[in-house]
């Protein structure tokens, strides 16, 4: 199974970017859909996390600005980003956990990311 991410660019500051992601195949079902960053030199941050029994959980760093939505039905997750800030710059990964079959074992899958530049 292969993540795809979309929607990534060079928006300047203060500028909006909607990122979205949906596998290859459809899972049998999903637990949650989350949305990561990597900065070179840095760890893997947590972004956005959604899932449909829970509220959805932010990063500080992101709270207010981003918002994260999903569909388990039709397996996307998308990323709305305002107000966006250099420090956002990043590859932004995302990310399943759930099972691809009926009888797998619960599994995280994860695309290869979308980069997204924020100019001052």
């Amino acid at each position: 199974v292969q993540l795809q991410a979309s929607g990534g660019g060079l928006v300047q500051a203060g500028e909006s970017l909607r990122l979205s992601c949906a596998p290859s195949r459809k899972f049998f079902s999903i637990r949650s859909m989350a949305w990561y960053r990597q900065v070179p030199g840095k760890q893997r941050e947590l972004v956005a996390l959604y899932s449909s029994r829970d509220a959805p959980i932010y990063a500080v760093s992101v709270k207010g600005r981003f918002t994260i939505s999903g569909d388990d039905r039709e397996n996307v997750v998308n990323l709305q980003m305002n107000s966006l800030k250099p420090e956002d710059t990043a590859v932004y990964v995302c990310s399943f956990r759930g099972w691809i079959r009926e009888f797998s074992d619960e599994t995280d899958y994860w695309g290869r990311g979308t980069l997204v530049t924020v100019s001052s």
